[in-house]
């Protein structure tokens, strides 16, 4: 088998990184203001008359809200490798929308709620061409930073 460099995200249109980090990548309506993530073709809000969304980057940076452990492996549809009990956390961003994601660079049991995260990006699995699926994710960053 030929290891290979390349990187593929998981899905399209989920986040964009680059050497200097990552930003997921969601919707905004023109006319209320509300946020989507992943992107919406239309605002979802009943009292909006706008309904019309712009791309907008959501920011890198949120605290931590909630989160749990999964501790058995989730069927095939997702795949993880090497797979490893992880956690999955709601995270707020700035503009007050909460975003799911797995949580890295920390131990299960040093998480806490209303910790500073920050997203990354890490392999979730290698693909049968040899390619790095690339994922989002967040990890803890310096109190007060977020």
């Amino acid at each position: 088998m030929v290891e290979t460099l390349e990187q593929v995200p998981v899905a399209e249109d989920l986040f964009r990184w680059s050497g200097d980090g990552a930003d997921l990548v969601g919707t905004r309506c023109r006319g209320c203001g509300a946020h989507y993530f992943p992107k919406s073709l239309s605002c979802r809000n009943p009292q909006c008359e706008h309904k019309a969304v712009e791309e907008v980057l959501m920011g890198r940076r949120g605290r931590l809200h909630s989160y749990t452990v999964q501790s058995y492996r989730p069927p095939a549809l997702f795949r993880m490798e090497p797979w490893a009990p992880y956690a999955i956390g709601l995270v707020e961003l700035p503009n007050g929308l909460r975003v799911m994601g797995m949580l890295t660079g920390c131990a299960l049991f040093d998480i806490r709620i209303d910790m500073p995260l920050e997203l990354t990006v890490e392999p979730l699995y290698r693909d049968e061409s040899g390619r790095d699926v690339m994922t989002y994710k967040f990890q803890p960053t310096a109190e007060g930073t977020a």
